[in-house]
C-alpha cells in the first residue's frame, strides 16, 4: 500500500511544490490512516488544513478505498 500511496501523493506533488511547498509520507497504520508532513511554504500555511483533507486526503480515498483518514504530523 505504501507504493500506491506514494504514486498518489506524487501526483500532488507538481501542486503543493509550485506554491513552494510539498508532503512527505511519514507512516500508514494498520487502521488505514495516513500520516504525512506539510513541508516548506505548507507547513504554516493557514489553508493547510484544508489543503490536507480536501486536496490529499480525498485524492488518496478515491484512488485507495483502504484509506480512512489522513493526518498531518
Amino acid at each position: 500500500m505504501k507504493e500506491k500511496i506514494e504514486e498518489v501523493l506524487d501526483k500532488v506533488r507538481p501542486s503543493l511544490q509550485a506554491d513552494g511547498g510539498d508532503v512527505a509520507l511519514i507512516d500508514i497504520t494498520d487502521e488505514g490512516i495516513v500520516k504525512v508532513e506539510l513541508q516548506g511554504a505548507c507547513a504554516g500555511c493557514p489553508m493547510s488544513q484544508m489543503t490536507l483533507k480536501m486536496g490529499i486526503e480525498k485524492r488518496l480515498k478515491k484512488e485507495i478505498p483502504e484509506v480512512k483518514e489522513v493526518q498531518a504530523v
